[in-house]
């Protein structure tokens, strides 16, 4: 929705409706993953969505729909103290949105709900990963106010023991 087009008060993402993802939303996470990953990763969002449908605790993953259609997605967690962090800290984990709804403000409308239920949490951290090499998903992640972190991210190739 262009700028000028707006009624007075109203936000870019008030034609976005957010609310707590579902174990049955699975079909259309993995459609819409796919549509980005060029990987059907059902399993993988199998396990995540068990996971958020038992959690009896603080629910952060997010669903978005436009017009009554699955539009995106964002999956995320809580950790109080892991990694030696002395706060606790949100972290983001997934996020989709539909290529038929890009350029619609899903992302922000997800980002902008997760913000307001991490803030009402008390929550004042959000931390996510990306590989360097995904610039448009960098560009969304500044305009949402990301920075880079004063942390180090290792990896190490894990060698088969010989013999």
């Amino acid at each position: 929705m262009h700028e000028l087009n707006r009624e007075p008060g109203s936000l870019e993402t008030d034609h976005v409706e957010v609310r707590n993802l579902k174990a049955d939303d699975l079909d259309w996470v993995v459609r819409i993953d796919s549509q980005h990953s060029g990987k059907q990763r059902r399993e993988y969002y199998k396990v995540k969505l068990a996971e958020v449908a038992k959690d009896t605790g603080i629910k952060i993953s997010l669903a978005a729909f436009v017009k009554g259609e699955p539009a995106g997605f964002l999956m995320g967690r809580l950790y109080y103290g892991e990694f030696g962090q002395p706060e606790p800290v949100a972290i983001l984990d997934s996020l989709g949105v539909g290529s038929a709804f890009g350029g619609q403000h899903v992302g922000a409308a997800l980002m902008r709900q997760l913000e307001m239920n991490l803030a009402a949490l008390g929550i004042e951290r959000l931390q996510t990963q990306i590989e360097w090499d995904q610039v448009d998903l960098i560009k969304f992640f500044q305009r949402a106010g990301f920075k880079p972190a004063a942390r180090l991210c290792l990896e190490k190739p894990v060698k088969r023991p010989v013999g």
